[in-house]
Parts: C-alpha cells; sequence; structure tokens
C-alpha cells in the first residue's frame, strides 16, 4: 500500500484551539478509515511544519480525499508527499535512461 507524508500548520483556528489537537489527531485516524487509509504516525513538530503524519492509502485518491477533507475542518493547512521505500522506486529507476 502507498505511503503518504503529509506536513501540516495550524491554521489561526486551529492554534487558537490547540489544547484539542490530540483530540483532533483521533478524529483524523477515525476519518482516514473511510477512505480505507490508516495513520501510521503522528508527530508534533517544531520548525516550519506544525504535524507530521505518516499514512498509508490504497491510492492517490484515497490519500487525497483524506487530506482534504481534513483541511475542509479548518485547523489545518495541508502539504502531502507520496512516499517511497527501496523496493517501490527499484522499478521506477529501472525505466530511467
Amino acid at each position: 500500500m502507498p505511503t503518504y507524508i503529509t506536513l501540516n500548520n495550524f491554521t489561526h483556528q486551529g492554534i487558537t484551539n490547540v489544547k484539542d489537537t490530540t483530540k483532533r489527531a483521533d478524529a483524523y485516524k477515525t476519518l482516514a478509515k473511510q477512505f480505507g487509509c490508516t495513520v501510521r504516525e503522528i508527530y508534533w513538530t517544531q520548525g516550519q511544519y506544525d504535524v507530521v503524519t505518516i499514512v498509508d492509502a490504497p491510492d492517490d485518491a484515497s490519500a487525497t480525499a483524506l487530506a482534504m477533507s481534513a483541511g475542509k475542518l479548518g485547523n489545518v493547512r495541508t502539504q502531502t508527499l507520496r512516499a517511497f521505500t527501496a523496493a517501490e522506486l527499484a522499478p521506477i529507476l529501472d525505466k530511467v535512461s
């Protein structure tokens, strides 16, 4: 199953209600299941991004729908990255000329 890394920044609403962030994380895990996704990890981070999530999703459409649904709630802005393991990358590299 493909892996996606999502970099999140709190919106004004999200930081104003930051004390609810772990509850929102639990709700995110439940939401992910609706799209056939599994949240592997959620990290609260220092620096440019406030939260980083690692999610397994069946496909790009499911990962995108999850990110849009989470963003629609108004607490975070997201940037999602498709992540590849070395095994997943090998056939891609075979195509490189």
